[in-house]
């Protein structure tokens, strides 16, 4: 069964919702539109307080490069403009909407459940499409997804890959999506490849998910050079340099994007987002969040409009457990702590995990033992006892040299360290200050 080879780990599944059909979710009496949600610029605000706004009116739009528009998921008034703090515990800029009883569409989007398969669009008009429509990767990134088909001179792409590996902890929103919306799904990646101009498209999953393997397998007969292939559960798997390893057996350079070994990596529920742009003319206004822990009463997978707060879900599983210890915007490993339900859903919320006190106990960490086993589960080669060190003692000069900017913040050291240091914390603070340097250095 294919894999990457370097490092990795194998944390318990606990895929509790991996049964839970995706739920339609009621829409919120109100909406909170972050106006930056997505890396990069943060979008700029075309409403004001007072405006009236239909479902899937544009209220923000692109303000750089690497920046996305954002559209209204509601009908409503807009109560006003503000800052307000969302899951990364920070505040951002967000339009406010007093949501509407009845729902007026923007024009021109298809509503209806009919699948269209043929895909009319050429290829500028697939990433226009995207663009406007403000498509970015859904697998965690953010990352403006029509910038990946605008392919450098010079550059060739060979392979389209697809994530469908979903290696988090927890999470199941996208198992769900490839059992439920597979040939949506499907024709999203055929968008994808005719944009991108290759021929090959490949989608990885962790055999933990044979049901989804099948249901794409009994599908690829109608679509020319997409194949899926199934990979042993490891984590994390579903990292870009380790996906394409483990697919095609090539390495990434240090400090390089996919594209270097002829690769672009989109993730399945962008795939989806990306057919619902382009053959329904629908921006990205709602995606499939898992909400999970042990001691919830239900666990579920719900299509939520963006903008929904966290404490709605969590009411709708059942309410907060009495013996709560931590809630985690995303999965146990990647995921963030958040201290208040009152944040919004964002394009980027994959889940809201539930811990309960004995989960979320964090020992006391214990002197570094020089034990290696950071170095040995570290999927990039790196030295997080290292790291760690350089970015405690704000050493960002010695930890780009030793690599800081290569780590991709999969966990896998904390998980494995028997003295409970927390490594990552101290490698994400170097990270940020390694990269405030660059940034400095290449303005001189």
């Amino acid at each position: 069964m294919k894999t990457f080879k370097l490092g990795g780990i194998h944390p318990a599944e606990n895929k509790m919702a991996a049964s839970q059909p995706i739920e339609e979710f009621p829409l919120p009496k109100q909406g909170i539109i972050p106006v930056s949600q997505h890396l990069g610029a943060p979008a700029k605000v075309l409403v004001k307080r007072g405006d009236q706004v239909k479902t899937g009116q544009l209220v923000a739009e692109t303000a750089g490069f690497i920046s996305a528009n954002v559209h209204s998921p509601y009908t409503g008034k807009v109560k006003k403009i503000d800052h307000v703090i969302d899951a990364s515990g920070y505040r951002h800029q967000a339009i406010i909407i007093d949501v509407a009883e009845n729902e007026e569409w923007e024009e021109g989007i298809d509503t209806s459940g009919d699948i269209i398969r043929q895909v009319t669009a050429e290829p500028n008009e697939i990433t226009e499409k995207m663009k406007a429509k403000g498509i970015v990767g859904l697998g965690g990134a953010t990352f403006p997804s029509h910038v990946k088909l605008m392919v450098p001179e010079g550059k060739k792409v060979e392979y389209l890959i697809i994530n469908g590996v979903e290696c988090e902890p927890y999470l199941t929103n996208d198992h769900r999506l490839m059992l439920e919306k597979a040939e949506e799904m499907m024709i999203g990646v055929s968008i994808l490849m005719k944009g991108l101009g290759v021929n090959k498209a490949i989608i990885g999953i962790e055999n933990n998910k044979m049901d989804a393997v099948e249901k794409l397998q009994s599908l690829v007969k109608d679509f020319d050079g997409i194949s899926v292939e199934p990979l042993k559960v490891k984590y994390p798997q579903g990292g870009e340099k380790q996906l394409i390893k483990a697919l095609i057996n090539r390495e990434v350079p240090s400090g390089k994007l996919p594209l270097e070994v002829g690769c672009v990596v989109n993730n399945v529920a962008t795939a989806y987002a990306v057919y619902e742009a382009v053959q329904k003319n629908k921006p990205l206004i709602d995606r499939i969040v898992t909400v999970t822990g042990k001691s919830l009463k239900k666990t579920a997978n719900l299509k939520v409009r963006i903008g929904t707060k966290f404490s709605e879900l969590v009411e709708y599983v059942g309410g907060l457990p009495e013996d709560t210890g931590k809630i985690v915007a995303g999965g146990p490993m990647t995921g963030k702590a958040i201290t208040s339900l009152d944040v919004p859903v964002i394009k980027g919320t994959a889940g809201i995990l539930i811990m309960n006190k004995k989960e979320a106990r964090q020992a006391e960490p214990r002197t570094c033992i020089r034990c290696a086993k950071c170095t040995e589960v570290c999927p990039q080669g790196l030295e997080p006892f290292l790291l760690h060190q350089f970015g405690e003692l704000q050493k960002p000069e010695d930890a780009e040299v030793n690599g800081i900017m290569d780590c991709i913040e999969c966990g896998s050291c904390n998980y494995t360290c028997p003295s409970n240091r927390p490594l990552l914390e101290y490698i994400r603070y170097g990270k940020a200050q390694t990269n405030e340097m660059i940034r400095n250095r290449k303005q001189k």
